[in-house]
């Protein structure tokens, strides 16, 4: 139920996060796609494509560092 003059959301946080992780993947189904024009906020998508891109380069950076350690002590 919804209260008197406060806006129901018109989809989760959850919802946005799959779409946004299914983009980056590049398969999406053109149905799903239409549904997610309609309901996703454009701005909760830039800020978890945001977060998600950085935590990405983050985690390839870690990766990186992890591969390339120089051993210490030879």
């Amino acid at each position: 139920m919804s209260t008197p003059g406060v806006p129901v959301s018109k989809t989760s946080w959850l919802r946005t996060i799959q779409a946004v992780l299914w983009s980056f993947v590049g398969l999406r189904k053109n149905a799903e796609y239409q549904q997610d024009l309609e309901k996703l906020n454009p701005f909760h998508i830039i800020g978890v494509a945001i977060g998600a891109a950085l935590l990405f380069v983050l985690g390839l950076i870690a990766l990186v560092n992890w591969v390339v350690v120089q051993p210490t002590g030879l």
